[in-house]
């Protein structure tokens, strides 16, 4: 009888990477990778093969840029779209996308579980499952970050460790990072308490204020009609 397989929805980031394994192990499962370019950069680098370096059996990397802006940020662009009217919704947005790509790779695939890497204090979980189990309702979702016995991202990175899983965050830097065309989020460690302020490392595509230049730019952006 041959192994289950599995989908997973992979960014290449700390929690996505030992999933794969922790998911081989738990399920004796063929691991497959989906990971949709929506625009983001560093995570893209590589992703493929470290990967399959960590055991998936295949790694599919679908570009859905085109579509993410086209049906999903300009949409949001019009409607002035903001969370709690503060910022766009740049992360929000972009998960039904993914989780259609992550079911079109499943049926492609005969896979009949998928597995998405988000947590189960946030909307990310229900913006995902929602989207699948409207797609396809017959695959099973599995949630890791649910059920795991990991306590912390500390622990994850110790497990990455001890299986020669290669990721970027350490116990110093343990940033959740998300980036695409619309925006990038950043999460986890010292983030995650209101009261301290922002470290110079967890910013991304911009500056401290203390590091900003003095003189401001101003840009001008045009659009045009297709």
């Amino acid at each position: 009888m041959s192994n289950p397989k599995i989908v997973v929805a992979y960014s290449g980031g700390l929690d996505t990477s030992v999933m794969v394994r922790w998911l081989m192990d738990r399920w004796n499962a063929d691991i497959i990778t989906a990971t949709g370019d929506l625009g983001q950069k560093k995570e893209l680098l590589g992703v493929r093969e470290k990967a399959l370096a960590t055991g998936a059996t295949k790694a599919f990397v679908v570009d859905a840029r085109q579509e993410f802006l086209e049906k999903f940020v300009f949409p949001a662009l019009k409607a002035g779209a903001l969370y709690e009217r503060a910022y766009p919704m740049a992360t929000a947005i972009g998960r039904p996308l993914l989780a259609r790509i992550l079911v079109d790779i499943a049926r492609q695939e005969g896979a009949t579980m998928v597995a998405h890497g988000c947590t189960g204090k946030g909307n990310d979980q229900v913006r995902f499952e929602v989207s699948v189990a409207a797609l396809a309702p017959d695959l099973r979702v599995l949630a890791p970050l649910r059920e795991w016995e990991f306590r912390s991202r500390e622990e994850e990175i110790e497990y990455a460790r001890a299986n020669g899983i290669q990721v970027a965050a350490t116990v110093k830097s343990p940033y959740s990072i998300d980036e695409n065309l619309w925006g990038v989020a950043i999460e986890c460690g010292v983030l995650e308490d209101p009261e301290v302020e922002a470290p110079e490392d967890a910013y991304q595509i911009t500056v401290s204020p203390e590091r900003a230049p003095d003189t401001p730019v101003t840009i001008e952006i045009e659009f045009e009609n297709f």
